[in-house]
């Protein structure tokens, strides 16, 4: 996406606690699921579903690349504006691109805010068996989604982000990574938490 936070004047934090993680991990690994268990349990934490906030642009459905283009530097101004109110951030989003994430990295560091990134992991074939097996069908969002996946390789394409992310997990060892079994949900919402305390 072509968001440049430069240009923007961000607000910037006064208070201390200021921090936005992104929970990062495969499409379908349960990263939308602990982010709202995370924000219902932690008071004041903006859930940013970058996702969601996507279906509020109208005909998003239509064009998909072009509401994800759009609402990326809505996302931007919102973690921002968040953040400098000395709050914290969730963002549960796939995201491989070092340019993409340098981007969330940049505003949180330019509202004071601290950055930190936590990937949720299976294996690779449970990875796409839980995409296939997730939500509800009608579900407008993961119908379209899953269209899309389907269209431009179905599992190779799954397979294909898999191997991207855990490359490049490579060139961000500040990441942390915690293991995601399917059905687990508490016990893999400890482990975010033991890996962020």
């Amino acid at each position: 996406m072509s968001a440049n936070p430069g240009k923007f004047n961000w607000p910037v934090s006064d208070q201390p606690g200021a921090e936005l993680i992104l929970l990062n991990g495969p499409p379908g690994i349960g990263k939308s699921t602990l982010a709202r268990l995370f924000a219902d349990r932690h008071p004041g934490t903006l859930n940013l579903d970058v996702d969601q906030v996507r279906c509020l642009i109208g005909g998003w459905q239509e064009d998909f690349q072009a509401a994800g283009a759009q609402v990326r530097p809505i996302a931007l101004n919102m973690a921002a504006t968040h953040l400098a109110g000395g709050h914290r951030v969730i963002m549960p989003q796939f995201l491989d691109a070092d340019e993409e994430i340098g981007l969330f990295t940049g505003i949180a560091l330019k509202a004071g805010a601290a950055f930190r990134e936590v990937v949720l992991m299976d294996t690779g074939e449970s990875s796409v068996e839980r995409f296939y097996a997730r939500g509800d069908n009608h579900d407008p969002w993961h119908a379209k989604v899953t269209a899309i996946v389907e269209q431009n390789g179905g599992s190779t394409l799954l397979e294909s982000m898999y191997d991207s992310l855990t490359s490049g997990l490579h060139a961000r060892p500040s990441a942390l990574v915690i293991h995601s079994r399917r059905g687990e949900i508490e016990e893999t919402y400890t482990s975010l938490l033991n890996a962020l305390a």
